[in-house]
Parts: structure tokens; sequence; C-alpha cells
């Protein structure tokens, strides 16, 4: 059985050959572009510690529930979508949709609307929902084929529309809870999309401002650490 990748801590980080090798290859990245940050460094964010040098945006966002309800600004709404469209996808397919609606506009009930009760009770201040689908078929010699990837793709976007938002100081949550054909009919979502998910989009706000079961939730989640889910060449037996 082959070992883990990773069976260091982080005080071990820096002792093996492959650390000090990827220490120096991020101090090099660092040092062409000095507007980035120290990626030699394991930042830590409210109790998350990485286990190896990634960016701190990685670290610190999560999804929150709380939101001010503010207008979100079309400059940052169009950016965090925007985001998105530079995913990668399979044969650079792009299958991800958006269909989105800002709160208070004249959509935001029929989208409101589709959620499932314990989700309407915090995104009722979120800025914006969006509705991430992706499409079943792609092009290929000109002719449709069905698309296999459609939805690992379309989770390539909604990742980099989170790490976006955040990085604006905005904030995103992915809502799995809603009625998928409901939607489809008042939203005219055609046949071949898929319905992914709903994006909660807002400002951060004051966890105080929700229900005290949502309250002990509102806190960045914790990750298995790497050793337990990266191997080299073979997987684990038994």
């Amino acid at each position: 059985m082959h070992s883990p990748l990773s069976q260091t801590g982080p005080s071990q980080l820096l002792a093996s050959p492959r650390s000090a090798w990827f220490a120096a290859f991020a101090w090099a990245l660092g040092s062409l572009n000095p507007s980035r940050p120290n990626m030699t460094a394991l930042p830590r964010s409210a109790g998350r510690q990485a286990d190896h040098p990634v960016d701190p945006l990685f670290i610190e966002r999560w999804s929150r529930r709380a939101y001010t309800g503010e207008p979100v600004p079309d400059a940052v709404l169009f950016t965090v979508l925007e985001a998105a469209r530079w995913a990668p996808s399979g044969g650079n397919s792009q299958p991800w949709r958006f269909l989105y609606s800002h709160r208070g506009s004249a959509s935001w009930g029929a989208f409101f609307d589709l959620l499932l009760p314990g989700n309407q009770r915090w995104a009722a201040y979120a800025s914006a929902l969006i509705l991430l689908a992706s499409e079943t078929t792609r092009l290929r010699d000109g002719q449709r084929v069905k698309a296999t990837s459609h939805s690992f793709d379309a989770g390539a976007a909604w990742a980099q529309l989170a790490l976006q938002a955040e990085k604006l100081g905005w904030s995103a949550r992915a809502i799995g809870g809603f009625e998928k054909e409901k939607a489809r009919l008042a939203l005219g979502v055609p046949d071949d999309l898929s319905l992914e998910v709903v994006i909660a989009l807002g400002k951060p706000a004051g966890a105080a401002m929700l229900p005290a079961d949502l309250l002990e939730k509102e806190a960045p989640t914790s990750r298995l650490p790497l050793s337990a889910l990266a191997f080299e060449g073979r997987f684990p037996q038994g």
C-alpha cells in the first residue's frame, strides 16, 4: 500500500525535501508578482488552518447565511458572473447558464418562492438569487452529443463565482433545497438544461440577525486533512 500524499503536520511542513521545493517554488511565484500574498506561510482564518501553503482566499471563504439585504451593484454581480464564465470545462463546452434576480425586482418573488421554507428563512436578505443550470448536451464535430461532465463543469463555475465574491467583500452560498420542476416552469428553463443550484449573493451581516438554530451554525466549517483525501498510486485497502 502506498503512503498518503502528505503525512506531515503544519509544524513539519518545511522539513521534507518535497515541501522545501514547494516553498521555494511558491517564493519564486511571489517574487514575480509582489502583489500576491506570502505563499510560503500557512494561512489561518477563524479556526481554519491550511496544511500546505495556499492563497488565504481559499481559507477565508465560507458559505454565510447572514446578509444585510443591501442592493448589489451590477458591477459586483457581473464581476462574479464574469469570474464564473472563465471556469475550465470539458472540451471548452462552457455548459453553465445563469439566471439572476435582484432583491426587490419584479422577478424576485418568482425566484424566492422556489426555495424550500428552511432556506427562505435566511435567503430573504440576500441581495440577489442566481439559478445555475448546465447544458446536458454539447457540440462535437457539428453534432449534439450527451455532455458527461456538465454538472462537474458547472461546479467549477460556482467555485470561481464564490471565490470572486469573497474577494470583493461579498458572500455566496449555494442552495440545493429548491423546487426544480417548479423552477423549470416558472422561469422558462429549456428542457436540455439541468438545474444545479440556486446561489444566494449578499453582503455579509452580523450573525445575530439569524434565528437561534441557524445562529449556532453560522461559522466556517473545517475540512478533512489532505492526508485523508489524496494518495499516491493506489487507494488504501481496508
